[in-house]
């Protein structure tokens, strides 16, 4: 990724003045680096991607210097967080998009109320949706909420965003959104470190009529946030992070975050206006950019958020007329719209090479201990609400048993609404992981005991938040730093609920699996199996002697192919016309549940290849 020319000048002056330290660091380090160096105190986050490495990495830093925790849901993080504010410190939290949808609650109200230390929200979009459900801007979320969001375009920017988050932050008492993306998240180049900023803390600010959000107090507030707008816009347009690079006059593009890098590969002989933050705009910088030059495109990634405040402006632009609202832009896609405007004349040439890709779908892991689960609801014809998380891809071949996936936490609710609508025969059965459980679980399985639904809820519990790369949370009994701590005990938690009908069953125990959800939809109200069994990649790989295929006991019955596991695969010898299957040694980590599954039980431990 270009960092742009701006960015080398940044480096080159710091290096000349001080020598400081550079380190290549990920955009997610670097918002750390910024956090840590601008003096936070609290750090909180729900992991989820593309947002988890920052409060991963902010746990490095020493303990005596930030308290860093993992939550267990972005709302919770930011109510932490906003009481680190309270309290008188500076205080950040992190989640991906989607989580602002959970954290907003919180955040409408705070945004009236404003803050005590620096309150800052690092909010991760995911154009192109790599690892969501959805392609939202979180743009729209500052906007309605009237706060800034600023917009760093490398890892550079990240850290130095970050920090300026918190002095705008306590400087115009709002909470300050700073806006990631994929690209930038999970990008790296190089940064200068700086010294971290030591604060006394502040205390507590015995104010009722601002901290308490009664209608009353809050009538009073709304007109204070309009007037901190205005004061906002009037910073913006003085402020370093509008950066006016001039060019072309005959032509000018207004661009920012990821967006400017590419932009300034693509053609760098234009004006460009680079927005180091969406909201609030600066006005006035804005116009005159535009009058300086004959035609003005913005190059932003989904929404047209910039496009259309230009147009509520009285602003003649153009934007999303050449470039896409869907996915991530990139230097071919910005190259081929500008070629559609007629501002670039010729592509360049490619050559064919003829190749054809393979298309490689998402699979669960060898010896995920989700696999016998899915293929039990397979063959029992379960009708399945599924939830976010591994289990997810339960829903596509072979395995293809699950019916419905909104969002975190949702599967009990809507199986509880499935069963009121009375509309299926089948058995109702919600399939939810341990971390998404205490996310967002708790509630609509009380709701489901509270109205006397007929479901089923299987709480697949891995140990781990095994997504985002293994992190630990309330039921693993370790903290973000791997220190021990209380861990939850699911069982004790839904018998408080009410739920009479509870067994644990271990996840690779395949026939079990198979008798106990027999069981469980044969009973009449909520019941609630704990599929029990710690992720066997995360956070360590856990590997046993694998298995083998002895070839000649094969009939091709398919069976151990319906539990989706890469390390088995189809082998070019044939029974009846059929492949017959072989495992892959080094892959396989021997679950054994392939073995249990295999009618003509010639899969065996391979005590050759024990390890």
């Amino acid at each position: 990724m270009t960092n742009g020319s701006a960015s080398l000048v940044r480096f080159q002056d710091a290096a000349a003045s001080a020598e400081p330290e550079i380190r290549s660091f990920m955009g997610n380090e670097a918002i750390a680096r910024g956090a840590w160096e601008a003096g936070v105190k609290v750090g909180t986050a729900y992991p989820g991607t593309p947002s988890t490495e920052i409060l991963e990495s902010l746990g490095t830093y020493p303990a005596e210097d930030v308290d860093a925790q993992w939550s267990t849901n972005e709302k919770v993080s930011l109510d932490v967080a906003i009481g680190a504010s309270f309290g008188g410190v500076r205080a950040m939290c992190a989640m991906k998009h989607v989580g602002l949808n959970v954290a907003s609650d919180s955040l409408m109200s705070q945004s009236y109320i404003g803050v005590n230390g620096g309150l800052v929200l690092i909010v991760c979009d995911d154009p192109g949706m790599h690892s969501s459900q959805n392609e939202q801007d979180s743009r729209v979320f500052g906007q309605f909420a009237m706060v800034p969001v600023l917009e760093p375009s490398d890892a550079q920017e990240a850290k130095d965003f970050t920090k300026l988050a918190f002095a705008l932050s306590e400087r115009f008492d709002t909470p300050v959104i700073v806006r990631s993306t994929t690209r930038l998240s999970h990008c790296r180049s190089p940064v200068v470190l700086g010294e971290r900023e030591q604060f006394s803390t502040k205390g507590f600010k015995d104010i009722p009529s601002k901290h308490v959000a009664l209608p009353s107090n809050a009538r009073i507030r709304h007109p204070i946030v309009l007037e901190r707008e205005q004061k906002l816009k009037e910073y913006m347009n003085a402020s370093s992070l509008v950066r006016w690079e001039p060019g072309s006059k005959e032509f000018g593009i207004i661009t920012l975050s990821t967006c400017y890098t590419y932009v300034r590969e693509v053609i760098p002989q234009a004006s460009i206006l680079k927005l180091g933050a969406s909201y609030p705009l600066a006005e006035d910088v804005v116009r005159r950019f535009c009058d300086s030059v004959e035609r003005v495109l913005v190059a932003e990634e989904l929404e047209p958020v910039i496009e259309k405040e230009l147009r509520a402006m009285g602003i003649e632009i153009e934007g999303k007329k050449y470039f896409p609202r869907v996915g991530e832009l990139s230097p071919e896609i910005l190259r081929e719209g500008l070629h559609t405007a007629g501002i670039i004349n010729e592509l360049p040439k490619t050559t064919d090479f003829n190749v054809e890709t393979v298309a490689r779908p998402p699979v669960l892991c060898a010896g995920c201990s989700h696999a016998g689960t899915y293929m039990a609801l397979r063959t029992i014809d379960a009708r399945v609400m599924g939830d976010i998380g591994c289990y997810t891809l339960g829903a596509i071949e072979p395995l293809k048993a699950m019916d419905a996936c909104v969002s975190m936490g949702a599967s009990i609710g809507m199986a509880v609404g499935m069963a009121k609508a009375n509309a299926t025969d089948k058995p109702i059965v919600a399939t939810i992981g341990d971390s998404t459980f205490m996310h967002a679980g708790i509630p609509p399985l009380i709701d489901a005991v509270y109205n006397n639904a007929n479901i089923t809820v299987l709480l697949l519990d891995n140990h781990t938040v095994a997504m985002t790369g293994g992190q630990d949370h309330a039921g693993t009994g370790r903290t973000l730093r791997g220190e021990e701590t209380h861990r939850i005990d699911f069982e004790q938690i839904i018998r408080a609920i009410g739920v009479k009908w509870i067994k644990t069953v271990d996840s690779y125990d395949v026939g079990s699996l198979f008798r106990t959800y027999r069981e469980a939809i044969q009973y009449d109200g909520v019941a609630v199996v704990i599929s029990d069994r710690p992720c066997a990649l995360d956070p360590v790989k856990i590997k046993g002697t694998p298995f083998q295929v002895r070839s000649d006991g094969c009939t091709a019955c398919q069976m151990c192919m319906n539990l989706a596991c890469p390390a088995i695969s189809w082998s070019n010898e044939l029974f009846d016309g059929h492949h017959k299957v072989k495992i892959d040694q080094t892959t396989c980590i021997g679950c054994s549940m392939c073995a249990q599954v295999c009618p003509s039980d010639c899969i065996q431990l391979n005590e050759a290849g024990a390890t």
